[in-house]
């Protein structure tokens, strides 16, 4: 008898000797990474409540601004308004705008200044509406009484927890069932929900809002948490509008000159500072291009690398932070060590067996978290930028 082995094109596709040639790798397309959650890592400590407390401080302001347009040229002494005359005291030596005169305050009532211009032999300058004005320091009487006292309030603010869920089902026979690339399903089912909620975290980390009224929530009040973007309030640029340049060729665009003078703005108006530049993908190919233009390359050099992964300017270094939940609008400036994802005590992410109500297995995958943002005019987000 000849031989006639059994070939697979002819073996039939319900032959049950045949084995499917199945990878056990199972391919994820989805988005799920969180680099910003890893960027800023564990926080030190979980929240105690869903309404979820921090106390603010601040040192007494040295800068304000003329508010009298009745007032436009150098004199010997001048009485002015300012917007708070509550800033200053007899004894102040103050500097308009960033010209190289000193004023001596000699009096204030309300916000009205007495000065005394030129003071040093310093000259004058032609004052404006609107002018900025720094307080360099005061100078106290030898033998003088001691002056009131002056104080800031500490404030408290807070953000509210929000709860990330997702429920697992795994039918008795489906567990039992051998399945391709997978030992188990329901812990297969755990893993993929887990990697879906920490993208919703995440996601909610950079634009999630607290509700308007009833934050606290209640049976049929959801209760949601406030993100970065809707927490910084105080430094928001737009390019070509106060301080920041526009871009190139008076447009939109996100150039270095916009990036340095936010980045300044933020540095000057508190201790920020700013080491992390958070961004989706189109600002984060404009700042791969900032080296572009002085960028070089050797004959034998064989790889062309377009990559700027940290940003090193005179206000500080800060790591390039790419994340596909960032708005394409926008590029946001974060002092990391006021920033902290933190669970409620004891909710951090976790899996909770429901009761069988008949044959599955089901249960849940939850975790309650919130967002302490301290300080938020130590951060800043530039918004309006071409995508």
């Amino acid at each position: 008898m000849s031989f006639t082995g059994k070939a697979t094109y002819g073996a039939g596709a319900d032959l049950p000797e045949l084995v499917e040639d199945v990878s056990d790798v199972i391919g994820i397309v989805s988005p799920h990474e969180v680099p910003l959650l890893e960027h800023l890592g564990d926080p030190r400590h979980a929240a105690q409540s869903t309404a979820h407390e921090w106390v603010e401080d601040a040192l007494l302001p040295n800068t304000d601004a003329i508010s009298d347009a009745s007032i436009s040229s150098p004199t010997t002494e001048a009485n002015f308004d300012v917007i708070d005359g509550a800033k200053f005291r007899d004894g102040d030596l103050v500097r308009p705008g960033d010209s190289s005169e000193v004023m001596l305050v000699l009096a204030v009532s309300g916000n009205s200044l007495i000065v005394s211009r030129g003071y040093g032999g310093t000259s004058a300058i032609s004052l404006t509406d609107g002018m900025s004005l720094s307080i360099l320091g005061n100078a106290t009487l030898e033998g003088a009484d001691a002056s009131d006292a002056r104080f800031t309030n500490r404030s408290r603010r807070r953000n509210f927890t929000q709860i990330f869920a997702a429920t697992v089902e795994v039918s008795g026979s489906m567990r039992a069932s051998r399945q391709h690339g997978v030992a188990d399903e329901v812990d297969y089912q755990k893993q993929e929900r887990m990697r879906e909620l920490l993208r919703d975290l995440e996601n909610c980390v950079i634009n999630g809002v607290a509700a308007s009224a009833d934050e606290i929530g209640s049976a049929t009040v959801r209760r949601t948490m406030d993100g970065i973007i809707p927490s910084i309030s105080t430094n928001v640029f737009i390019p070509g509008v106060g301080e920041i340049p526009a871009g190139d060729g008076g447009g939109d665009e996100l150039t270095e000159e916009v990036l340095n003078a936010a980045l300044r703005s933020v540095w000057q108006q508190s201790a920020g500072h700013v080491d992390t530049i958070l961004v989706g993908g189109a600002q984060k190919r404009k700042i791969n291009m900032f080296a572009s233009a002085t960028r070089a390359y050797l004959p034998e050099d064989t790889r062309y690398s377009d990559l700027l992964s940290v940003y090193e300017s005179d206000y500080g270094v800060a790591k390039v932070v790419l994340s596909r939940w960032v708005p394409n609008d926008a590029v946001l400036l974060l002092d990391s060590s006021r920033v902290s994802v933190m669970p409620l005590t004891g909710r951090s992410f976790h899996y909770k067996e429901l009761g069988a109500t008949g044959d599955s297995f089901r249960g849940q995958v939850l975790g309650e978290y919130t967002l302490e943002f301290k300080n938020e005019n130590a951060h800043g987000s530039i918004r309006g930028l071409a995508a």
